[in-house]
């Protein structure tokens, strides 16, 4: 009999769920890891394939961490708040409770399918209303703690959809999702202060076990400047305009200004009889996201005002425009353009025939009439700052501002106050009640959770309210101090509130009594491995970092950042194909895949895209489980490149994968699916097999503390090629084939597991170290690695080449020189450097 995954994974998935073998509790016996997925929105369209890759990838490391013996969390839940849902109910008449829980049975249904080993004890979403009251209480901490007011703000509106939109929900001055038109409008709206925390957000980055590239994105969103605040009078005595510049060793190179649109000196000064041109500017502005205005490769645009500012170090009047790419998201929504050392100002001086100046000239010849100079030089055309490199002019002339009063120092950031509320239904009601005097007042803790009503419409109130204006009975309260009169707040939170602190709430899910016991967070805090899509690289993590700090300062929590180390998994394309007429077309044969003619002799288009169920070319994991099997499945996401790598989806290269899993069955089955005691032996492996595996299991080790699985597997496959034409394959070195493939292949290494005398599920066997003997027979040299205890060299041990993480840990501590030299100091910390050093940190 072959290898039938249709019978062995529901049986073992079984097994797991009767048993609870995942379930975690406390226990300080071990060391703790905390592996984590960003949780998913439970849409209606169901998992692609393109979403277990970075679940597969988690894991295989929480598998491969309870071999190692650690006590691991490895939860999962649902980010089941959000405007999808409500559009459905819109359009469907369906409460958004209704389908979130349809959603949420497929997407846990298909989960389970592929076999990981998530604690469903743990199981959370940020609707239920246990969840819901702790997220209302977290933001009343916030409210509390003078992080949360109110304040008329320039927000993205979306008349059809009656709400507020992120600027990530904008394009081409229409929501993305629906292609509505969207225009500026000023709101009273629920704002957080993450400004207050900018400096912690960006110097605790650098703590982080983080991509680099997030990090960068980070710094750049939060956007931290040292520079001037620089004061230029109006010319005709209408006020003051001021602007902050990182280059104050520029000013006297400042030849025009430009105010943001949105700047309330664009309708004081404006003249009349440039009025018209500017009110049409600004309301076209308006249609723009600040994204799309911050895009370089945009050609500028600008409007003149009629008015002159004075430049403050020379008296030149420089005429003031306005301009989109200036926005009131940096700075003081002012700038002093100075065309000869910056690019944005460049190419709007040529466009617009504005004089360029050069003021800092560089050590070879540059010709600023063609490109903006924006690096260091000396100081020239520049009076009192001639001759002086950059940074003494820079200095030179803030003193020279300060003096004179024409301005100071300052420090400006990119980062402005997170705007929170939302007017939609589906979504955690903000629990605040406004009196009749304008005041307002909390919900108490004890009223919470306050859940949305229940309604039979979802859309906005007649009038343009927000939905929850229609539930009347629910609006009108009373003050929970006075008893007067009073209506609740209207908004909601954005769907980005659950996922701020639902990470905390897996380790204590049932508590009534807490958001989370700080016994439990102690010992599970902070998330040893985060695994996510780039796509939630700045604000998810950057509101989820800001929540955590602010709960960190209330000594709610004990670490001060929420997530240790983070990896932001790739994306699997497909191909999609359309017809001549340029429309989306699902393929019907081979043959049309492939290429082939298609009706009346013209040739499918096709292109490698993002899977989508409007491009026809979402493949399902539940049919790929079928047809190959969930370890097929996960040994393909992994095998197909690097976990970080875009990736092109290939149905006949898991088919391929599935005949490796044939070979390894007939490891130990012989022709009647009989345990092979026949070709089995208890004998040693001779040195060069012994030696092959001890390379592969150190290597192994290491792939996966590095995330590195598609090289693992390769590994794997050149032992299993080796093993199949043995007439006696030894038994221990089959043992330890299957205890490396345990992680990769759950199902199949349990069976295997089980058919080789084991009656103990494999999941928490230990992890096979390889054998330093062994490698060396196997022809591998070792390598020297210095043991340092207070960065001071002590020992050096033999070992085997590449060793990272545990595995490098294991080797030097099985060493008996290192062994007696710990054994008499405490170990505060251990310091693994890849294929290099340990160093042991040890109490003075």
């Amino acid at each position: 009999m072959p290898y039938s995954p249709e019978q062995i994974e529901p049986k073992w998935q079984d097994f797991w769920k009767r048993h609870e073998t995942f379930r975690a509790e406390v226990d300080h016996a071990k060391p703790k890891y905390y592996v984590l997925d960003m949780f998913p929105y439970p849409s209606g369209a169901g998992l692609h394939v393109g979403h277990p890759l970075g679940y597969t990838a988690t894991d295989i490391v929480a598998r491969y961490k309870r071999m190692r013996g650690f006590n691991v969390l490895h939860p999962m839940g649902w980010d089941s708040f959000g405007l999808p849902a409500e559009r459905y109910a819109i359009r469907t008449g369906i409460h958004p409770a209704v389908t979130t829980k349809q959603n949420t049975d497929t997407f846990r249904a298909q989960i389970q399918r592929l076999g990981f080993s998530y604690d469903w004890s743990r199981e959370i979403a940020t609707t239920e209303p246990d969840f819901v009251r702790w997220t209302q209480w977290i933001f009343l901490q916030l409210v509390e703690k003078g992080l949360a007011y109110q304040a008329e703000v320039a927000v993205n509106w979306c008349p059809a959809q009656s709400t507020v939109l992120a600027n990530e929900e904008v394009k081409d001055g229409k929501y993305i999702e629906t292609g509505d038109p969207v225009e500026k409008r000023l709101m009273k709206q629920w704002m957080l202060k993450i400004t207050a925390y900018a400096d912690r957000l960006l110097e605790d980055l650098e703590d982080l076990d983080w991509p680099e590239g997030i990090k960068a994105m980070q710094r750049n969103w939060i956007g931290r400047s040292h520079g001037a605040e620089i004061v230029f009078p109006i010319d005709g005595d209408q006020g003051e305009m001021r602007v902050f510049s990182t280059r104050p060793d520029t000013l006297f190179g400042a030849t025009y200004a430009v105010l943001a649109p949105e700047h309330p000196l664009v309708a004081k000064i404006t003249t009349d009889a440039q009025r018209q041109a500017v009110a049409d500017y600004v309301e076209k502005t308006a249609k723009l996201s600040s994204f799309e205005r911050a895009e370089l490769s945009r050609t500028k645009t600008g409007a003149f005002t009629g008015a002159f500012a004075v430049n403050p170090v020379n008296g030149a009047k420089v005429p003031v425009w306005v301009a989109d790419y200036v926005t009131m998201d940096y700075g003081t929504g002012a700038v002093m353009a100075v065309p000869a050392h910056d690019e944005r100002d460049h190419e709007f001086a040529r466009l617009f025939d504005l004089p360029i100046i050069e003021v800092v000239r560089p050590g070879s010849g540059h010709d600023i009439a063609a490109e903006a100079w924006t690096g260091d030089g000396t100081l020239v055309n520049s009076g009192f700052l001639d001759g002086l490199p950059v940074a003494e002019a820079k200095t030179k002339i803030i003193g020279w501002l300060e003096e004179q009063g024409a301005g100071h120092a300052r420090t400006t950031y990119r980062l402005r106050d997170w705007l929170f509320s939302r007017q939609r239904y589906w979504g955690e009601p903000v629990p605040i009640v406004h009196l009749e005097d304008g005041s307002w007042r909390t919900v108490p803790d004890q009223d919470l959770p306050l859940l949305p009503p229940e309604l039979e419409e979802y859309g906005p109130s007649p009038d343009g309210e927000p939905p929850l204006a229609r539930a009347t009975d629910w609006v009108n309260t009373v003050d929970p101090e006075t008893g007067q009169p009073a209506r609740r707040d209207l908004n909601t939170m954005p769907q980005w509130a659950g996922s701020c602190w639902y990470y905390l709430r897996f380790i204590d899910p049932k508590n009534d009594e807490l958001f989370v016991d700080p016994e439990k967070e102690r010992y599970w805090m902070p998330v040893d491995l985060y695994v996510g899509g780039a796509e939630h690289a700045v604000l998810h993590l950057l509101y989820a970092r800001f929540w955590h700090k602010v709960l960190y300062d209330l000594g709610h929590v004990s670490t001060n950042e929420p997530f240790h180390k983070l990896f932001n998994q790739g994306m699997i394309l497909a191909h999609s194909y359309r017809d001549p007429n340029g429309r989306y077309y699902e393929p019907e044969t081979v043959e049309e895949r492939e290429g082939a003619f298609w009706g009346g002799g013209h040739k499918l288009d096709r292109q490698i895209e993002k899977m989508s169920k409007s491009r026809f070319n979402v493949v399902n994991p539940d049919d790929m489980v079928k047809e190959f099997g969930a370890d097929s499945v996960r040994l393909y996401e992994m095998f197909m490149g690097p976990l970080e790598a875009t990736k092109l989806w290939d149905t006949q290269s898991v088919a391929g994968v599935r005949r490796f899993l044939n070979r390894v069955w007939r490891l130990v089955h012989d022709d009647a699916d009989a345990v092979d005691t026949a070709r089995l032996t208890d004998a040693a492996p001779d040195p060069a097999l012994a030696g092959q595996m001890a390379r592969t299991i150190a290597a192994v080790t290491t792939d996966i503390e590095e995330m590195r699985f598609n090289t693992s597997i390769a590994r794997l496959m050149e032992v299993v090629n080796t093993l199949t034409p043995m007439e006696a394959r030894p038994r221990g070195v089959v043992t330890d084939f299957v205890r490396v493939l345990a992680p990769f292949a759950p199902h199949m290494a349990e069976e295997l597991w089980q058919a080789l005398g084991h009656t103990e599920s494999i999941a928490y066997a230990p992890w096979p170290e390889p054998d330093a003997e062994a490698l060396a027979a196997g022809g591998e040299e070792l390598k020297e690695y210095p043991v340092q205890l207070n960065g001071k060299i002590r020992a050096k041990v033999m070992a085997a080449p590449n060793l990272s993480g545990d595995a490098l840990l294991d080797a030097v501590k099985a060493d008996p020189k290192v062994s007696e030299l710990l054994s008499d100091v405490t170990v505060v910390r251990e310091i693994p450097v890849k294929d290099k050093l340990v160093n042991f940190v040890i109490a003075k």
